[in-house]
């Protein structure tokens, strides 16, 4: 997601695969071109072993990956700084108001999958402040 919480790529995976073993496919479905040079992704601690690491920067992203405690800190110590890690627990939480995705009751991926796209359109739509129904 981008830096206003705007859902960027989905990729649907069993319960039991861990977020990082995913990250590649995830970096590779973004859905919108990215502007030239390089940009930020900011990721917790989950993502800080070498093969996370080699596979940002091979995208040409610039990784900070951060300890849970440690952005909260910084933030004490500079109170200008602006929090970070919000934006992707607040994009799940409006994910989570779509009752309908809350439990998996669809028995094939790609209509789940469907329903999480429809989804993620309607949060883009909201933050860009159209008005759809």
């Amino acid at each position: 997601m981008d830096g206003r919480g705007v859902p960027l790529s989905i990729v649907v995976t069993g319960a039991h695969r861990h977020d990082v073993s995913q990250l590649e496919r995830v970096l590779d479905a973004i859905v919108i071109d990215r502007p030239k040079g390089r940009q930020h992704l900011c990721a917790d601690k989950g993502y800080s072993g070498e093969p996370a690491q080699q596979a940002i920067k091979e995208r040409n992203y610039i990784p900070h990956v951060k300890q849970r405690g440690q952005e909260i800190q910084e933030k004490k110590t500079n109170p200008r700084r602006k929090a970070r890690r919000w934006v992707v627990e607040v994009t799940h939480s409006w994910f989570n108001r779509f009752r309908k995705l809350l439990v998996r009751y669809e028995k094939l991926t790609e209509t789940y999958e469907a329903l999480l796209h429809m989804a993620a359109a309607m949060i883009a739509f909201r933050k860009a402040g159209v008005n759809y129904g």
